[in-house]
């Protein structure tokens, strides 16, 4: 029998995740692990809903039948291919039409059916609880190239809770960010991802963050996140230009000249015209630690400014000539010593 579950239920039941609604809709956001299973196009949900206003629901139903019909046994094949234990888990958008009429066909078809209560749209709901709930959180600062995204992936090594926000949005936070990246997901769908990891923290253990703004690329972090982090105390880990231009250069050596060029010239309001064109001329050259160097005289500016803005008081610790496990090992020792939060295990 179709079991019909709310969300903390819906996250704990067997079988893969069906999202029944329509590729834009999946596009737009979904649950982290769910696979798209639309009952109906993009093109085909927009006629039904057309019908639906301009004929009524009887008549939009009839369509849907008439729709979906030939692909009733691909739809069974298909789950049964992708649920070998014969359990499978659907949703749509409001938990109404669509998951339930998927729920009906795999059930009758002799898989054992979740739906969720609400759909897609209780699971929204969800996310915002979820992320206002609060954490012990410690956010990583510090100036372009101190290498802050290594320490917090040698903090996760460690086995500290981290919540990696660039990462998670497929960019590394400045102008250069979307190179050597893939496409960044929605802000909704980067919502999504936060809270999947934000509700499997441990309440009585820090959670480590990287300092950033309100946007990462695209991706507006959640409200709820920024507020916990501007909240929380600061710890600005420090190293010497030098290498910090060498961090810089390892990570953005790799990327085509052109759209290093690109990203340098997006700068130029900032920048300035004549130092735009000096760096410019120095990644055509191959000298990219030259290029760095005029660059990060705006990033250092901007994050001063901002330091002075957020008027926080910043601990700060100086890792030059650490890898980013010896400054991460130092980066948790100081947090034991200072007694800011329980200490790690």
């Amino acid at each position: 029998m179709t079991q019909l579950l709310p969300i903390d239920d819906f996250w704990q039941a067997q079988g893969p995740i069906l999202d029944v609604r329509s590729p834009g809709e999946y596009g737009q956001g979904h649950l982290p692990s769910a696979v798209s299973f639309p009952l109906f196009s993009d093109a085909e949900r927009a006629q039904v809903g057309t019908c639906y206003k301009q004929q009524g629901k009887e008549t939009a139903i009839e369509l849907g039948l008439e729709l979906v019909g030939p692909k009733m046994v691909k739809l069974v094949k298909q789950a049964k291919a992708l649920a070998p234990e014969r359990q499978v888990r659907v949703h749509c958008w409001r938990g109404g039409m669509r998951s339930g009429s998927v729920g009906w066909l795999l059930e009758t078809s002799g898989l054992e059916v979740s739906l969720l209560a609400g759909g897609y749209k209780s699971f929204r709901q969800w996310v915002r609880t979820t992320l206002a709930t609060p954490r012990s959180v410690i956010v990583v600062g510090g100036m372009t190239g101190t290498g802050k995204t290594d320490i917090l992936h040698a903090l996760k090594g460690l086995g500290e809770q981290v919540l990696d926000l660039e990462g998670l949005a497929n960019h590394r936070g400045s102008s250069y960010g979307a190179l050597m990246m893939p496409p960044q997901p929605s802000t909704e769908h980067y919502e999504n991802l936060i809270a999947e990891q934000w509700v499997g923290f441990d309440p009585h253990r820090t959670v480590w963050i990287e300092a950033e703004s309100s946007q990462v690329g695209t991706c507006r972090v959640p409200p709820e996140t920024m507020a916990q982090m501007e909240a929380a105390p600061t710890l600005e880990v420090i190293r010497s230009k030098a290498e910090r231009l060498e961090i810089l250069v390892d990570v953005y050596g790799q990327a085509m000249p052109a759209e290093l060029i690109a990203a340098t010239e997006r700068l130029q309001k900032r920048l300035g015209g004549l130092r735009t064109q000096e760096a410019v001329e120095h990644i055509k050259r191959g000298e990219l630690a030259a290029a760095a160097a005029i660059i990060l005289m705006y990033y250092d500016q901007t994050y001063r400014h901002d330091l002075v803005r957020r008027g926080k008081d910043i601990l700060t610790i100086d890792v030059s000539q650490m890898s980013a496990l010896q400054a991460a090992q130092s980066l948790r020792y100081k947090v034991r010593t200072w007694n800011w939060l329980p200490a790690p295990p």
